[in-house]
């Protein structure tokens, strides 16, 4: 077992650090408000996974791989969904986008964990990856392959959010050396709807 889950978890942390929308997502919003929002952001991320390595066990992800019209419909919906994120940050005052990182009201923590949550699972090539990926490492298929693949499902879970979690808080750090001055309003702000629109293409592409 254990020479299996060795090689897949150090494949889970390169692929997990390789530039994707997730990391860049996390990164661009740990710098815009800080340590605590980049944390749950990546909490709804990795909740999302959840969704997709489900998919996989039940076999669901064949049925999404094999129809075109549904993968593109899914993809769509994705991208739209983070352009109309980008429009939300257009449509908001630049005043907004101070680093209050002290106060933070459930209300927001709740908004950014469904954001996470949203953008993951509305990514249909994660499911297609898991697909691809997490068969090779299942260690006995002549017993519960469910069971595998929710273990190895898991241990994807606990890397990526202990290296979103860094991500988060270098992200945080960095940002208290980029923006001191109320001049940095108006570059937060653009600097997440490119982020938004640049995520929305990735997934396209």
């Amino acid at each position: 077992m254990l020479e299996q889950l060795i090689p897949f978890l150090i494949a889970s942390i390169l692929l997990t650090l390789s530039p994707g929308p997730d990391i860049i997502y996390v990164l661009s919003q740990s710098l815009v408000g800080g340590y605590k929002k980049g944390m749950i952001i990546a909490l709804g991320l990795v909740f999302g996974i959840i969704i997709h390595t489900s998919l996989v066990a039940f076999g669901v992800s064949l049925v999404i791989k094999n129809s075109e019209p549904l993968f593109w419909s899914i993809k769509i919906a994705g991208a739209l969904y983070l352009l109309y994120l980008a429009y939300k940050v257009y449509s908001s005052p630049s005043q907004n986008f101070t680093q209050d990182k002290t106060v933070d009201s459930k209300k927001s923590a709740l908004s950014d964990f469904k954001t996470g949550f949203i953008m993951n699972i509305l990514n249909p090539k994660v499911t297609i990856f898991f697909l691809a990926f997490f068969p090779g490492f299942l260690w006995d298929t002549e017993k519960d392959l469910m069971m595998q693949f929710y273990v190895l499902g898991g241990l994807f879970m606990f890397q990526a959010f202990v290296i979103f979690s860094l991500v988060a808080l270098l992200s945080d750090q960095l940002s208290k050396f980029l923006f001191k001055t109320t001049k940095s309003y108006s570059f937060l702000k653009w600097f997440q709807i490119f982020t938004f629109v640049a995520i929305s293409i990735l997934i396209l592409l």
